[in-house]
């Protein structure tokens, strides 16, 4: 721990050394994200493109989204965080002369620099909804050393605007972030734009099932719990596998959607040929989602965006009690979940079985959590930057400039 704090401290004052170099340079024309889920960002590209937004663009990215941006065109692409020096300046260097700063994560370089009088930073948080408590709010924060919660502060102030799906969220970003009301931006989350296009819908249905012809006519669940501190060495999978093959048959598969650091601690799918199949790895969560009949989750954030499909949803907290208590739920979470809360696999099958789903609940429950996001928040957000921007201009310049 003394070491991490140790290189935590040398990358900040070498992240600091060069930023007030390139501050001396002038504002540019420019917007800079900094992702490591890539999935916003690159739903919010894609509308900059569609509508001839002005300006060159930048992604600095975490190795965590790689594969998202794989390909994505015209516009420069930085491995971020990374050992290599060079990009680290390079990175340094963007972010000190970009006009907009987009980010999507807690990002611990924005303790050590101020943006100038022009430059804003939007807060484009990778979760559209939250029952964990993260933030000021989490439980870890009150024991951490007084340097760290003073970094933390530096941080937070640093976010201009953050961009909410709903009022609730809105309220959580202000606790969590210790932000006021103007701070907010509620244009709604760019990638739940996915969720209000049919045409796109099906062509993703489609081609999915292209690539995995044995789960075409298959009821899909697909079982995407949180990942829990100390799982990487102590995991345990508390889905009974066997027991849902036994009593659900060959109607169904299960999709695995873990940590994929602790993914392959035991081979489920040679286990269960033909009903387990293990997609921890993949990317793009949107695009299972899709194709997903059923979900069954806990505490994660995914079922904010899924009940936009209004499809079932099971939350399976065996560990409610002891979750609460270690790491924190927003208050009334039992009230606020969209679908049964249960603690055991044979109350999962149960349910299943007798289709037990309250639709009405799930629709209610995809409103209040996206009251901006409908199908247009990408748009609204791109309109914002330009409208917000006494430089803006749609046409006759270059969003694909390389400088």
């Amino acid at each position: 721990m003394v070491m991490r704090n140790l290189l935590i401290k040398m990358y900040l004052c070498f992240f600091k050394i060069f930023y007030y170099i390139f501050y001396l340079l002038p504002i540019r024309k420019k917007v800079t994200f900094i992702t490591t889920f890539g999935d916003n960002c690159v739903a919010l590209f894609e509308e900059m493109k569609k509508q001839n937004f002005t300006y060159q663009t930048v992604f600095l990215y975490k190795k965590s989204c790689e594969k998202q941006l794989e390909n994505i065109k015209g516009t420069k692409k930085i491995r971020f965080e990374s050992v290599n020096l060079i990009n680290e300046i390079r990175s340094i260097f963007h972010i000190a002369t970009s006009r907009y700063i987009i980010i999507d994560n807690y990002f611990g370089f924005l303790s050590t620099i101020h943006f100038k009088k022009n430059v804003e930073c939007i807060q484009l948080w990778h979760a559209v909804g939250a029952f964990k408590k993260f933030g000021l709010k989490d439980h870890t924060f009150e024991d951490r050393p007084i340097s760290d919660k003073k970094r933390i502060l530096k941080v937070y102030k640093q976010f201009h605007k953050i961009v909410v799906g709903s009022d609730k969220m809105a309220a959580i970003f202000m606790a969590a972030f210790n932000v006021d009301r103007k701070n907010i931006l509620p244009t709604g989350i760019p990638r739940t734009d996915l969720f209000f296009d049919d045409m796109k819908k099906r062509t993703i249905a489609f081609d999915w099932l292209k690539d995995y012809p044995t789960l075409e006519n298959k009821k899909i669940i697909m079982y995407a719990p949180t990942f829990r501190d100390n799982e990487l060495k102590n995991f345990k999978l508390h889905l009974d596998l066997f027991l849902l093959q036994k009593k659900l048959g060959e109607e169904y598969a299960i999709i695995l959607k873990l940590h994929p650091a602790i993914s392959n601690e035991k081979n489920y799918v040679e286990k269960y040929p033909g009903f387990v199949y293990d997609f921890s790895s993949y990317k793009d969560v949107n695009k299972l989602l899709i194709i997903t009949d059923i979900l069954i989750t806990d505490y994660s954030s995914i079922p904010f965006e899924y009940a936009l499909l209004n499809r079932p949803i099971i939350f399976f907290t065996y560990d409610l009690a002891k979750y609460r208590n270690d790491r924190g739920l927003w208050e009334g979470f039992e009230q606020t979940i969209p679908g049964p809360n249960v603690s055991s696999t044979s109350e999962i099958i149960s349910i299943i079985k007798e289709q037990d789903y309250d639709f009405q609940q799930i629709s209610e429950f995809a409103l209040e959590w996206n009251k901006y996001s409908q199908g247009n928040s990408s748009e609204k957000l791109v309109e914002y930057l330009l409208d917000n921007d006494g430089i803006g201009n749609k046409k006759n310049s270059n969003i694909y400039d390389e400088t």
